[in-house]
């Protein structure tokens, strides 16, 4: 099982900066990626950026510029640190990793409990 934590949401003016941290914690295998989502009220979840173990990463363009993911390994955390913030990136913030149990096989995707970032103008 994978508990993950997010912290670090709140509320910033527009053009200011966050840095939201996940934790990952439980027993698992391997985790394989950890990536952000973020959700308004009425619509779908949507991807804002994720990387793979090996390093690949990739980010919605809506944030591309403005947002880097980075991961410390030792510490089963995934940052992302957020600049440039505008209104629309208000939303709830989630955390998502994809990981191998310990008793193997294919790997599963857990969610956090999500954040709160309400950028106002």
């Amino acid at each position: 099982q994978v508990q993950l934590v997010e912290s670090g949401g709140g509320l910033v003016r527009a053009g200011g900066s966050l840095r939201l941290s996940c934790a990952a914690s439980g027993r698992f295998f391997s985790i394989n990626a950890m990536g952000w989502y973020r959700q308004v009220p009425g619509k779908q979840r949507e991807l804002v950026a994720d990387g793979r173990s090996r390093g690949s990463t990739n980010y919605a363009d809506s944030v591309k510029g403005r947002c880097t993911i980075s991961r410390d390994n030792a510490k089963n955390t995934v940052y992302l640190q957020m600049n440039s913030l505008i209104p629309e990136d208000t939303a709830v913030y989630y955390c998502n990793a994809v990981a191998t149990p310990v008793a193997g096989g294919y790997e599963y995707s857990y969610w956090g409990q999500g954040t709160q970032v309400t950028v106002s103008s």
